[in-house]
């Protein structure tokens, strides 16, 4: 991917830039972006380890079609996947990123719109026990779907919101109006309620993090004892609840993805891939 943005840095006769406040300039970026995203995917097969798995043959019509007909609605990017695929780690890459090259991001987890369930969690003693007794955490019911959805809105339209924050600490607390969040151009969702109902279709791109069941279980147990303060024992029993959760909920939906990315692959070469977006958007000549 370094070859690429290097000659596109290097190239002597830049394309003047479009007046992307008007259709034709938009009709424009649109063919634009539609030929360098072609070429993106074609660099990609040579890869090694490459990290588009696959495309759906409608996105990128869609998605043109979408920047030339509303060009004031914000960006929605819904990033959804199996537990410890990769989702959040991507989202840092991402977050890193757009950082260094001063892109106006934002970054939300869904997971924040869990319900509260302390009271559940005090009722059987523990979080685990919960678990134990049948309790079907992940079902899209265990969501505040309705607020997910207003917020989204809310952000899409440009307007700041206050979303709730779901402690991760096994009490199942849920703190509203906790985290505040910019309505920047772009606004990236990581979390399995991305996939669900009429939220699923606010998204402008849908991307799924595939990942081989070997490398999910090691990054599952990592994260479970170093972070989520489980033990073995205990981070198992849940890596097979949450197996059996993602057959009914996540992977029926994984065919509605825009886009599958192989979440083994290299973190390096995805950050490549953004600064390649980003200098393919910015690269263009100021006069003639």
């Amino acid at each position: 991917m370094n070859s690429l943005l290097e000659d596109e840095l290097n190239k002597k006769d830049k394309i003047l830039k479009p007046d992307f406040s008007t259709k034709s300039g938009r009709e424009f970026l649109a063919i634009y972006l539609y030929s360098k995203f072609k070429q993106i995917l074609a660099y990609d097969k040579t890869s090694e380890t490459p990290i588009f798995q696959y495309v759906s043959p409608d996105f990128m019509p869609k998605f043109t079609k979408r920047l030339i007909h509303n060009p004031e609605k914000h960006f929605l990017i819904g990033i959804s996947g199996e537990s410890a695929s990769g989702k959040t780690t991507i989202c840092n890459t991402i977050k890193l990123a757009t950082e260094r090259l001063n892109m106006p991001i934002e970054i939300l987890s869904a997971d924040n719109y869990f319900r509260d369930i302390s009271a559940l969690i005090s009722k059987h003693g523990s979080f685990d026990k919960l678990l134990a007794s049948g309790y079907d955490v992940d079902s899209p019911d265990n969501f505040d779907m309705e607020q997910l959805y207003n917020d989204l809105y809310e952000l899409s339209q440009g307007n700041d919101v206050k979303i709730p924050q779901y402690l991760v600490n096994g009490t199942g607390i849920v703190i509203p109006n906790a985290i505040p969040k910019k309505a920047h151009k772009i606004i990236v969702v990581e979390g399995m309620a991305t996939m669900y109902g009429k939220v699923a279709d606010l998204f402008d791109i849908k991307l799924y993090i595939d990942i081989k069941q070997e490398i999910q279980e090691k990054w599952f147990l990592y994260r479970a004892q170093t972070s989520r303060n489980q033990n073995e024992e205990n981070a198992r029993k849940q890596l097979a609840y949450v197996r059996e959760a993602s057959k009914k909920y996540i992977l029926p939906k994984k065919d509605n993805s825009d886009i599958i990315l192989n979440g083994a692959a290299s973190l390096d070469y995805f950050a490549q891939i953004i600064d390649y977006i980003y200098t393919i958007t910015n690269n263009f000549s100021q006069t003639e």
